[in-house]
């Protein structure tokens, strides 16, 4: 997690593939918890890094597969979607709808031998929020 001159930030996800995809048939408690958790992990990596909050923000999340399997980016849509509410909850922004936050579809990068599987979340914020 870092954040550059140009207002991104990154949050490094504990998570080796998606949590959550669009594909998934689960129990609603499962999902549930699995939610919670995905939301819980963007709270925390945002607090951690003391993110502001701002008037708007561009969301991105990335992933790193384990293998060059083919993939569906719109699954990982699932995933994204609880990482954004993680963020409104933190305060980044004050709701998930267009006028604060601008949703880019996943990327999915292709593998790489020399690197493990990963995901993360990129922010790319305006103007801070004043007031």
């Amino acid at each position: 997690m870092y954040r550059d001159s140009k207002t991104r930030w990154t949050l490094n996800l504990p998570y080796q593939k998606p949590p959550l995809n669009m594909n998934q048939r689960l129990h609603w408690a499962k999902k549930a918890k699995l939610t919670k958790n995905v939301r819980s992990s963007a709270y925390f990596l945002a607090r951690s890094q003391r993110i502001p909050a701002y008037k708007h923000i561009n969301v991105q999340l990335h992933y790193v597969p384990r293998d060059n399997r083919r993939r569906d980016p719109s699954n990982l849509i699932a995933t994204q979607k609880p990482l954004v509410d993680g963020l409104v909850t933190a305060g980044v922004v004050p709701d998930d709808t267009p006028e604060y936050v601008t949703e880019a579809m996943p990327k999915i990068h292709p593998a790489n031998k020399t690197t493990t599987a990963r995901m993360w979340l990129t922010i790319d914020a305006s103007d801070p929020k004043q007031g």
